[in-house]
């Protein structure tokens, strides 16, 4: 049986920005996914994250500081609980589609450091990164790889309204993957294990052909190709 069509979780976080370093999780969404039984269950978070929202953040995902201040969990009470859920999939032995991962883990990671609960899930979680399967499955193909595009291009329903909600995008994130593997039967026909090791492969080609793109203008151009976690500096 394919890893595609047994039990899985889907992962995402919504935050104030883009550093994973020094922004904060504002929402985030487990779910549960049984393909076969055709069911799926999910855990989502809002976060009072202790900071202010920027207007850049909250014209993204729609949460503004006082909505978080008012309905939100402190961050020191949920961030563990996340990490903790996140751990909990793993051991379960269900693979964690994440778009996008390092981005995501990594924010997580730096989240949870700050909050005295470290990210013991890392040697745990198997990812599927549909983004990297996708670049790997259609190199070349040009235009946009956010996922509202790339679940546009692969028939997979995200509108622009629900696209940047962390459930909405996690379940869009699983779906995708889905059909990646049905569209590429190499890639459903490897194991857990096979495929987590070589996105990590995949990820590093595709940085180091972005960074040799961009040093055609910029000699000192860099592209982390760390993956599922990124580089921390």
């Amino acid at each position: 049986m394919s890893w595609q069509t047994r039990p899985m979780a889907s992962f995402d976080i919504e935050s104030t920005g883009l550093d994973t370093a020094t922004d904060r999780i504002v929402t985030a969404a487990l779910w549960r996914i049984d393909p076969a039984a055709r069911t799926k269950d999910v855990t989502t978070w809002l976060i009072d994250p202790g900071v202010d929202i920027p207007q850049a953040a909250t014209d993204i995902h729609g949460i503004t500081t006082d909505h978080a201040r008012s309905h939100g969990r402190p961050a020191a009470e949920a961030v563990p609980e996340i990490g903790a859920a996140l751990r909990q999939a793993a051991v379960d032995g269900l693979p964690v589609v994440v778009y996008n991962a390092p981005y995501d883990l990594t924010l997580l990671s730096a989240e949870l450091e700050r909050h005295g609960a470290g990210a013991d899930f890392d040697g745990l979680l198997r990812i599927v990164d549909p983004l990297v399967l996708d670049k790997r499955a259609d190199t070349y193909r040009r235009g946009s790889r956010k996922l509202v595009d790339v679940c546009a291009h692969h028939g997979v329903r995200l509108d622009e309204e629900q696209a940047h909600g962390a459930a909405a995008d996690a379940l869009a994130a699983a779906r995708l993957a889905w059909k990646l593997a049905a569209a590429h039967p190499h890639l459903a026909q490897m194991g857990i294990d096979e495929l987590h090791t070589a996105q990590a492969a995949w990820k590093a080609e595709q940085a180091a052909s972005f960074q040799d793109y961009l040093r055609r203008k910029d000699p000192q151009a860099v592209v982390d190709g760390s993956w599922p976690l990124a580089a921390r500096t």
